[in-house]
């Protein structure tokens, strides 16, 4: 397509992942005329192309032009699929169209808080964030198609692709994606939204935003069956079936047509089945009744279906599904999330900040976030206060919405099994062609009619390109999806099972996968007088002060059907202080003048004492007043506390320690903090910091509920250490040494400590005993100084014994150091220094304190390289990583988790194995079944062609055996192989392109026709044979005038007698013929030897034998052959269409040659396709010039000095080197690091 100018082609949601080029067409009439008469003259063939092609629909009746004309609109998608569809655009108009200036903007312009945030809005450097009279002014300009001095056309422009709405914006003079307010919205404009929309607002937007509703239509099952039937394989099918009845092959073609049908029928109701289940899902929070306040007078009860982003949504105390993604803006919630993320665990959600200045974000903020389709359990308020929430997103929209678009339009898999298929198909296309010329030429100068010779010609082509293929290839995958079910191992993404065998490496988070779920606490580290004292393992000795209240009160933990519920670590913390949590609404709770979300106490009767004796004596309890609930981020979490009878209130932190020490005061840090911390974190504990500050009497409640996150975490007094034991689940290091044995490189990604992640990387042998860890520290350029990245090297974890440098194979050098850097190390890598990221990637085992966003950009840096990843996490955090992945595995006690492709019930990581063995298993499965169907093709390609050579045929029944009898069954039967139990380091083929494969199909298709061409010379030389063309020409009239009659049909009677039919019947011509026979025969074994011979066993399958019911399907089919060759009995030999051969010798002989073909095929495919050694040798050259990216960086890696040290020097001592952005080269500094600071 030509390039347009800009006019006619712009990007749609630029910059982001589902960015789009947008063509506008204008229709002409002559094209569109043109085209009609075209389709009529293809009795409508050409529509059904432009089904498939929508583009060429397009292209052929429309003309580019500018958008703002079009009429319908050309998307494309910018990945590697370049992928088409069109979208027609519609024009609504009228009175509803008119939009006046809202209520809501003109209260927004008057107020304070909206010209401070316009203020932030202009000091903003790169994307200013709007104001929510920009976002209003932004609405009536895209819905008008006006300017803001314009006078609006009370018109609509808009199209909807994927489910969502994109509407044509004047000003930018582009569609642009519709969005709530989840872009480019201070966080402190959604207070200004307290008192709710008026209803000409929510009319307004409603026209807009359209219905509140995620919906999945239930197609009829006529309408299903007509977009399956238009399906190309199903046309091919039909093609086909019409071609054989036309040929009077009624059995194959009827047989064809029922299992057409049944196949069409199991794909139209589990089509449906889904459609169902998928509507159900989407249904419960479609139309249910909530309540939303309008223009802050009274609440009114209205249809969910009517939410609009902005409406006040209210909460009630005993929960509900949400409708609607919404932030908080008054009180908390407790949520069930486990739809969106497979976590069971509730969790709490606490308001927005009221004051912040940040954008929000739906993901950044998530913590202050209800997402549509969660359940909300009970809710948590201030006084007589409602809890509420502003609706932010709406419908498609959401973040269920987003899920149910990506199941209703998942993207295509770029799997290289499939484009070789495709690529395969169109070589068996040609050679079909090539028949096709051969026959109509042949026949044509033999004098044949041209419907007879057009029905014999496309019926090589039906032969050649087998109308089973696409089946046969899903076979495996069902298989093995059955065998993943019985080991408890769920998929939403069957086709991802083969992508699995592909597997190269695999990324685990740390907590809850490689190690125990549960911790268990070990100790607590307090400090007095600013400085460590010793250990205390049993709690009962820790006297009660900040640092046991922190432990009770940091924790977002509650009460849900007597049980305390909440996040595994926070569980165990609280239990080990043995204090009592309380949750609002009892008696004892109003001691604190308001309702609080909880209440904790210690087990026995303490009492707070005030020297005072006018003052009264109150029992030691602290209430929670507001929760800032734990950031992966941010890596901490607060609360504000206030104890009862105290007069101030009370800061409570918990965090990593790295930066709970960043926001204490330094007098307050002990001075042997790092080598305190690195103590324990060294020998695989999870180490938590604790920190405090109590505010001034004059911060009351109200200002508490007000005041920023930053403000309160700020000034810190330094408590103590909690030291969490996290043992490793014995599964792991089993596994984690399996995957090594294999040549699966294994990485783990976790929000934990470096040294906790290091040490744990060790223990299950992930960083293998003698590896060097290498720390890469990267600074981010602060004024003067540019960004410098920082290598440090360290033996301290490596035995003596194990520093052997000069006995390390020279090919196993790379794996002699690993590379370990943190979250924010990355950050500052991925974004100064860019070219160095791969190298440090493919290099690096441990990467820490990765927040999950930074999880899912180093699973695409792994793929970039040329890796298939998979991706095994247990929890929220992992969710992006695990769908970006090739195969995310999420450990979930739900049977599919939506977070993932795949779902193991089991938690522990022995599904990665599973998962890699069963795609091998299934990915060589469908490498063997489309040898099979290829070969299959070829030789009864090469048979029928050579029978019209004599202008022979197959018989209607042969045709029938050949297709069902033994195809068929082999088919569904062949891939009933499990997976070999053991994962081994050779790696199966990616795709069909490669050179083994392609010389074994090519070797055994020669080898078949060998043997064709064998048999069929064999037959022409027996003394008894007469071709059957010479009984043919006898027959024919045109021919009398020059063939001796008499003396052929004295031969015949006298030596042929071919068959026991009347040859006058038109319907046996060429059939009963020893030419005929003899290519059955031959051709009936070379399919069992071909089916046998591509069976591949180990290394990636159980050997055939233990497939039972395919040995014993051979067996009879090799039987059968048999008898059909050497015994028949007379009505069989009549029933089948078969002429006898009145020697058996010979027959004797067509059986010694397919043991000969059997010998011969299982020899070459065993001594030389399967001969990994030859093959090595023989495709040196191919390699090097085929290698991923991510090989050619594991050579670089051997000698460079640019980005790590020289691998083969094994140092006794740290070393640093810099490089910094300017000329990405070593600094001339080398820092000596002390051995404190070494992993």
């Amino acid at each position: 397509m030509e390039i347009l100018d800009e006019g006619q082609f712009h990007y749609i949601n630029k910059g982001q992942e589902d960015q789009l080029e947008c063509h506008g067409y204008k229709r002409d009439r002559i094209k569109t005329s043109v085209t009609v008469v075209f389709a009529m003259c293809t009795l409508g063939l050409l529509f059904l192309v432009f089904y498939w092609k929508p583009e060429w629909f397009v292209w052929a009746q429309f003309t580019s032009c500018e958008l703002v004309d079009a009429d319908v609109v050309l998307l494309r998608t910018m990945d590697e699929h370049r992928t088409w569809s069109k979208e027609t655009v519609k024009l609504e108009t009228g009175d509803s169209m008119l939009i006046h200036i809202s209520s809501l903007e003109a209260r927004c312009e008057d107020g304070k808080d909206v010209h401070q945030m316009q203020e932030l809005s202009n000091q903003s450097s790169d994307s200013s964030p709007l104001t929510l009279s920009d976002f209003n002014r932004q609405d009536s300009a895209v819905i008008h198609g006006e300017s803001s001095n314009c006078q609006p056309d009370q018109s609509l422009r808009y199209f909807i692709h994927h489910c969502l709405k994109y509407m044509w914006n004047a000003e930018k003079k582009t569609f642009e994606k519709v969005r709530g307010l989840d872009s480019g919205i201070p966080c402190s404009v959604f207070y200004t939204l307290g008192h709710g929309l008026s209803s000409t607002d929510q009319a307004n937007r409603q026209t807009r935003y359209g219905d509140n509703a995620i919906t999945v239509k239930v197609k009829p099952y006529i309408k299903l069956l007509f977009y399956e039937v238009l399906n190309p394989f199903y046309v091919f099918q039909l093609f086909s079936v019409c071609l054989w009845m036309s040929d009077e092959y009624y059995y194959y073609a009827a047989a064809i047509i029922v299992m057409s049908l049944l196949s069409i029928g199991t794909q139209l109701y589990t089509i449906r089945k889904q459609s169902e289940m998928l509507h159900q899902m989407v249904e419960s929070h479609n139309t249910m009744r909530v309540k939303v306040c309008r223009s802050g007078e009274d609440w009114e009860e209205v249809v969910s279906t009517n939410l609009v982003p902005g409406d006040v949504l209210v909460i009630p105390p005993n929960g509900m599904l949400m409708p609607c993604d919404a932030v908080l803006i008054t009180g908390n919630c407790i949520l069930n999330e486990s739809m969106l993320t497979g976590e069971s665990v509730p969790v709490t959600k606490t308001q927005l900040p009221s004051q912040s200045s940040e954008v929000y974000s739906p993901e950044e903020h998530k913590h202050h976030t209800l997402f549509c389709g969660t359940q909300v359990i009970q809710t948590r308020y201030y006084g007589g206060e409602k809890v509420k929430a502003v609706v932010v997103r709406t419908g498609f929209s959401t973040a269920k919405g987003e899920l149910v678009r990506s199941i209703l339009f998942p993207k295509p898999l770029n799997f290289k099994l499939l484009t070789a298929a495709y690529r395969f198909v169109l070589v068996l296309v040609g050679i079909a062609m090539i028949g096709f010329t051969f026959t109509v030429v042949w026949m044509a100068l033999d004098g044949e009619s041209v419907g007879e010779i057009f029905l014999e010609a496309l019926d090589l082509i039906t032969i050649c390109v087998p109308p089973a293929l696409p089946s046969a290839l899903t076979i495996g995958i069902i298989y093995a999806q059955r065998r993943l079910k019985k080991q408890d191992i769920f998929s939403i993404s069957p086709e991802r099972i083969n992508i699995c065998g592909l597997v190269d490496l695999v990324c685990f988070d740390k907590t809850g996968t490689l190690t125990e779920d549960g911790l268990d606490l070990w100790a607590v580290v307090p400090t007095k007088n600013d400085s460590f004292v010793p250990a205390i393992q049993d709690l009962s000795m820790l006297p009660l002060g900040p640092l046991l209240t922190a432990m009770a009160t940091s924790h977002s933990l509650t009460v849900i059907g007597g049980k305390l519920s909440g996040d595994p670590l926070d569980r165990k913390m609280f239990e080990a202080t043995k204090w009592e949590l309380e949750e609002p609404g009892s008696e004892e709770s109003t001691k604190f003048d308001m309702l609080v979300p909880t209440v904790v106490r210690p087990p026995h009767s303490m009492v707070l004492l005030h020297h005072s004796p006018n003052e009264r004596e109150y029992p030691y309890e602290v209430g929670i007043i507001r929760q800032f609930t734990f950031s992966s981020s941010l890596q901490r979490m607060s609360v504000i506390t206030r104890t009862l009878g105290s007069q101030n209130m009370v800061v409570y932190t918990k965090g990593a320690p790295e930066t709970i020490s960043q926001l204490c005061r330094p007098e307050t840090i002990p001075l042997d903090f790092y080598e305190v911390l690195m103590t324990y974190t060294e020998r695989g504990f999870r180490v938590i910091a604790f920190a405090w500050r109590p505010l001034e009497d004059k911060v009351k409640f109200l200002h508490t509920q007000r005041m920023s996150r930053h403000e309160i975490e700020t000034d810190l007094t330094f408590l103590g250490l909690m030291v969490m034991q996290n043992a490793l689940k014995p599964e792991t290091t089993p596994i984690i040494h399996q995957l090594n044995g294999a040549n699966i490189s294994t990485v783990m990604i976790t929000g934990d400590n470096i040294l906790t992640a290091v040490s744990v990387a060790r223990e299950c042998k992930m960083v293998c005993p003698g590896q060097q860890i290498v720390e890469v520290t990267a600074l981010a350029p602060a004024d003067s100084t540019p960004a410098a990245i920082t290598y440090k090297v360290s033996t301290k974890h490596i035995e003596p014994e194990e520093i052997k440098g000069a006995d390390v194979d020279e090919n196993d050098k790379r794996d002699q150091f690993t590379f370990a850097m943190s979250g924010k190390s990355f950050a500052v890598i991925k974004k100064y220094f860019p070219h160095v990221l791969p190298k440090l990637a493919v290099g690096g085992t441990v990467f820490a304190r990765m927040s999950p966003d930074q999880k899912t950009q180093l699973i695409e840096v792994y793929q970039d390289l040329g890796y298939y990843v998979a991706m095994c996490g247990d929890g929220a955090n992992d969710c992006g990583a695990l769908k970006r992945a090739h195969a995310g595995i999420s450990l979930s006690e739900l049977e599919a988790s939506v977070a993932s492709p795949f779902t193991s019930k089991r938690a522990t990581i022995e599904c990665v194995l599973t998962l890699i063995r069963e795609g091998r298993c299934a990915l060589v499965t469908s490498f063997g079944v489309f040898k099979f169907m290829a070969l299959y093709s070829m030789i009864q390609f090469m048979s029928v062609l050579i029978l019209y050579g004599v202008f022979a045929n197959l018989g209607d029944i042969q045709y029938l055996y050949h297709d069902l009898v033994i195809i068929t069954t082999i088919a569904f039967v062949m891939s009933r192989n499990s997976a070999y139990p053991k994962l081994v380091r050779q790696r199966p083929p990616t795709s069909l392109l490669r050179p083994p494969i392609l010389f074994s199909m090519v070797v055994q298709i020669a080898i078949q026709l060998a043997f064709q061409l064998g048999a069929f010379y064999f037959l022409l030389a027996q003394s008894w044979f007469v071709p059957w063309e010479d009984y043919r020409l006898c027959n024919d009239g045109s021919m009398n005038s020059t063939i001796n009659t008499t003396d052929i049909n004295t031969t015949m009677e006298s030596t042929l007698k071919p068959c026991t039919v009347n040859y006058d019947s038109e319907s046996d011509e060429g059939v009963l013929t020893y030419e005929t026979a003899t290519m059955f025969g031959v051709a009936t074994f070379q399919y069992v030897i071909t089916a046998f011979v591509f069976s591949k066993g180990k290394p990636f399958r159980q050997p055939v034998h233990t497939n039972w019911l395919y040995v014993l399907d051979l067996i009879i089919l090799t039987a059968l052959n048999v008898w059909l060759l050497l015994y028949p009995t007379q009505p069989v030999a009549y029933f089948v269409e078969l002429a006898q051969f009145p020697d058996f010798t010979f027959r004797l002989y067509l059986l010694a040659g397919a043991v000969a073909n059997f010998v011969i095929s299982w020899l070459t495919e065993v001594l030389l396709a399967d001969n990994n050694a030859l093959w090595k040798w023989l495709t040196v050259s191919y390699h090097q010039h085929h290698k991923k990216k991510y090989q050619v960086l594991q050579e670089e890696l051997l000698y460079d000095k640019d980005y790590g040290l020289p691998v083969g020097a094994m140092l006794s001592q740290g070393t640093g080197k810099e490089i910094n952005p300017d000329d990405g080269h070593s600094g001339d500094t080398c820092i000596q690091i002390d051995d404190s600071t070494y992993l």
